[in-house]
């Protein structure tokens, strides 16, 4: 059986100095040690689309706003009638497209963003009411950037303009390699007369003979049920998976080998542990050279992960 060297990274070869004699039997320990793999028929790992896909909701008891929110992902100034504050982000810079998309029922008027997010607003009268639904997409690399705008509004319109939702979109993309998407979603049905909708409607119960039933108290007794179904944890899974399948489409569209996958390891039968995701802030400190607690634990777990993947190579090759 033969082998060959995989390069390490600098964190790596800290971690796992290189033997200095130079004998053929360190040499040997060094093959394990610094997760040689078997030369016939290894393969070179092939890059993977960032599979970030954060869904939150914003809501007043965080002191959040949706008007804020489109500010900083339009980088527009909005003014927010709630609070009487302007609603501005200087720095972001980044904002290489936006768009809103309406359902064909709704008035276009709300195709203005300061319009369409202070009247959404309006309609929350409690202090922990749900303001808007926030996504946050890592795109793909490998998509042409000409491309991002159509692929972002591809999936709004298939997952959520199709059912009634006003979709908000930005796409964000310093010119780093790390091309993301903002959409806010409304939380309301609309009708054809620009109406906003209540999120739940007052049900009677009823009993076997399809009366009312009375309550000790003198009234009816009656439950809530939600006009919409968006608030299901169903669709979490749902939207997750659209997101994929309409990156993957577009990735196919060009020819690219790369599949973006967002199940976790476990579920896709993968013996891997999961980095973890470092965000902005973090990916810049260590793209100046700044090591990070994150950084350097995520190069742990690859370090981890590129042995346990030698170990088993050649215990199969062993066993082969």
């Amino acid at each position: 059986m033969q082998f060959q060297f995989v390069e390490l990274t600098a964190h790596q070869k800290t971690k796992y100095p290189p033997h200095t004699s130079g004998t053929p039997k360190q040499e040997a320990e060094k093959v394990i040690l610094l997760f040689l793999c078997p030369k016939s028929g290894r393969k070179e790992d092939v890059h993977l689309p960032c599979p970030h896909c954060k869904i939150t909701i914003i809501k007043r008891s965080n002191n959040e706003s949706a008007v804020s929110a489109a500010a900083y992902q339009s980088g527009e100034k909005l003014f927010s009638e709630y609070d009487q504050e302007q609603k501005y982000y200087p720095y972001k810079n980044e904002v290489t497209h936006k768009e809103i998309l309406l359902p064909p029922h709704v008035p276009p008027e709300y195709a203005d963003r300061n319009t369409l997010w202070n009247s959404a607003e309006a309609q929350e009268k409690q202090w922990n009411s749900q303001l808007a639904r926030r996504f946050v997409l890592a795109i793909p690399r490998e998509i042409p950037s000409e491309q991002h705008a159509d692929l972002i509004r591809d999936y709004c319109r298939e997952f959520f303009v199709s059912k009634g939702m006003i979709a908000d979109f930005a796409i964000h993309d310093k010119g780093d390699g790390n091309p993301h998407a903002h959409i806010l979603l409304t939380m309301r049905a609309m009708d054809e007369k620009g109406k906003w909708l209540p999120k739940c409607r007052k049900v009677y119960d009823l009993d076997g003979n399809g009366e009312r039933i009375r309550l000790p108290s003198g009234r009816w007794k009656s439950h809530k049920e939600n006009t919409v179904d968006w608030n299901d944890q169903k669709y979490a899974e749902i939207w997750r998976q659209g997101w994929a399948d309409t990156a993957n489409r577009y990735l196919e569209a060009n020819d690219r080998p790369e599949h973006l996958d967002l199940r976790s390891y476990a579920r896709q039968g993968i013996e891997k542990i999961p980095t973890v995701h470092m965000g902005p802030a973090v990916c810049q400190m260590e793209k100046k050279g700044i090591q990070t607690n994150i950084g350097n634990l995520n190069r742990d777990i690859k370090a981890a992960n590129s042995l346990m993947q030698s170990i088993r190579q050649m215990l199969d090759s062993a066993e082969g």
